[in-house]
């Protein structure tokens, strides 16, 4: 099949990005920015919302994640650009209305995603050390701290990322290590394994379940913003599929075990009550270890998170910038350190706005609605580009899961998982700043005659 036209490219910024990400460094990127905010901090929540079978929604998040994973995993291989959902939108449709939305809604699922990890920060894991310091104060600080690392560079950040990786790591082996040893000593109530907190085998379980699941698929967010370092990974036609599937399958799997021994040890009413659950179970698992020392680990894991979903957003607003959806200033780059400055600028601001409106659970679950929404579109671009041949060898997913995909992402989207009106609300504020920043750039093409 010949390869279909295209609209001519916005000419590349003059300086680029540097390719400084191997596949290991990828790997552990990937992994690092799904693990963290999610499973340290809205297990709880979770459990709030289907009971003592925390296992099932994420378990049922996997599988989601896998079939989306699948379809981004052959996107990315055939456009190796920065610009991801947004520029595979726009490839499929050639709508810049919608392919703008796209690029908006990630963008700020990457923000809501950061500021439910700036909430967390300064939550009950940090109240070990101290409370003295308004919470909110704490996560801009934060924000401000993790924006200015950033600036130094990508290499810096990515080799950030992989230390907080691995302690991340270890604070969730440390959990699975916790419930091997109640497991072995007897402790713990497997009954609770099998308890829904919906009564009923009806609708009511039914929205109980996917709202759980809805929100617990925020843990798995995080290897969509992977394909955003496109522009800087050494080959990374070969070096993304073995990267996505790795850490979509490490991270699934950690997560329901996770999920086992947090319900084995803790009723889903305690877990539920508090920011950082996962201190709940070592506090709980029969092992004199220090919840301090945890509490920092966990501090370590939620900074991973922020880290690195600022670090995306910004990445996507200069490849936006490239496709000329945003104004170009956008895609200004630090000639010294090569890194988007304007950009990281831009997203920090409104992180900030967000972490002094919103909680965790409501953050967090804004940050999968957006997605799933955006999961939708690219499961659906995916089979519309089939038709559109490139010159190089890609991984081609089969059929079947962009079908799948984008049908539990759209039933997990939709009102069906019964999460609160504030997320919605939350949603159609920043798609209505969106479309305000849409119409501005449109007028400012076309006064200087480039639209």
């Amino acid at each position: 099949m010949a390869t279909t036209s295209e609209t001519p490219e916005a000419p590349e910024l003059e300086t680029p990005l540097k390719r400084a990400i191997g596949p290991k460094l990828l790997i552990l990127f990937v992994i690092g920015d799904i693990l963290g905010t999610g499973i340290y901090a809205t297990t709880g929540k979770v459990a709030g919302r289907v009971g003592g079978a925390l296992w099932l929604p994420f378990l049922i998040g996997f599988v989601v994640a896998i079939l989306t994973a699948a379809s981004y995993v052959e996107l990315v291989g055939k456009y190796p650009r920065a610009a991801g959902a947004a520029l595979y939108t726009q490839k499929a449709f050639k709508v810049p209305f919608l392919t703008f939305i796209v690029a908006f809604m990630v963008m700020c699922s990457g923000l809501s995603s950061a500021s439910a990890a700036a909430r967390a920060f300064s939550g009950d894991y940090l109240a070990e050390f101290t409370d003295v310091i308004p919470a909110t104060l704490v996560a801009i600080l934060f924000v401000v701290a993790l924006a200015a690392l950033n600036l130094r560079g990508v290499s810096e950040s990515v080799k950030t990322n992989v230390v907080l990786t691995l302690v991340e790591l270890t604070g969730l082996a440390i959990i699975l290590a916790i419930g091997a040893w109640a497991v072995l000593s007897g402790d713990g109530q497997p009954s609770r394994l099998g308890e829904f907190e919906a009564s009923g085998t009806g609708y009511a379980l039914i929205t109980s379940v996917l709202g759980a699941t809805a929100l617990g698929f925020f843990a798995f967010v995080g290897f969509e913003d992977s394909v955003n370092m496109a522009e800087e990974t050494k080959d990374p036609g070969r070096t993304f599929p073995k990267a996505i599937f790795i850490g979509v399958a490490v991270t699934g799997t950690i997560y329901v075990l996770v999920a086992l021994v947090s319900s084995l040890l803790v009723d889903y009413e305690t877990l539920e009550k508090s920011s950082g659950p996962l201190l709940e179970v070592v506090k709980a698992g029969g092992i004199d270890f220090p919840p301090r020392l945890f509490a920092l680990i966990a501090l370590f894991a939620v900074t991973n998170s922020a880290l690195i979903n600022i670090m995306m957003a910004s990445r996507l607003c200069y490849g936006m910038a490239n496709e000329r959806i945003l104004p170009r200033a956008m895609g200004r780059v630090l000639a010294r350190r090569r890194t988007p400055v304007v950009g990281i600028i831009f997203v920090s601001v409104l992180a900030i706005g967000l972490v002094s409106t919103g909680e965790i659970a409501g953050l967090g679950d804004t940050t999968a609605f957006l997605l799933l929404c955006v999961f939708a579109v690219v499961n659906i671009a995916v089979l519309v580009l089939r038709k559109d041949r490139v010159g190089h060898a890609h991984f081609r997913t089969p059929t079947v899961l962009p079908v799948l995909g984008a049908i539990s992402a759209l039933i997990l989207a939709s009102p069906l998982a019964d999460r609160d009106a504030e997320v919605y609300i939350r949603a159609g504020v920043l798609l209505a700043i969106g479309i305000g920043l849409w119409v501005v750039n449109k007028v400012v093409l076309k006064v200087h005659g480039e639209e």
